[in-house]
């Protein structure tokens, strides 16, 4: 999961040109959340063995796809990052199981 908050802090960054050219410019508000939606993704990477992080990616990722505002071109990249979010709980929610009922490789012995 920190993985994922670095790529998206790095995606949301190489956003930052394509709002200055195709948005009329990044203003301080636009400009303004973008940074800090930035840091607060590589601050979170650091947070992940808390247990509201979950949480906080949860919320961050709702931040991101808020970034509509700035450009729609930001709030698609929100979306599509959303569904990455969402595998990665379906995939948590597997294994969470299948360690329940002992079919992970080595449980058999």
């Amino acid at each position: 999961m920190a993985g994922v908050l670095i790529l998206e802090a790095i995606v949301v960054l190489l956003g930052l040109p394509v709002v200055w050219k195709l948005s009329g410019g990044l203003t301080w508000i636009s400009g303004g959340y973008l940074g800090l939606l930035t840091v607060l993704m590589i601050l979170g990477a650091g947070l992940q063995r808390r247990s509201w992080a979950l949480a906080y990616n949860l919320a961050l990722q709702v931040a991101f796809i808020a970034a509509w505002f700035a450009h729609p071109a930001i709030g698609w990249l929100g979306i599509i990052f959303a569904g990455v979010w969402g595998y990665i709980l379906f995939l948590r929610r597997d294994v969470k199981l299948r360690i329940q009922q002992g079919l992970l490789p080595g449980q058999r012995d």
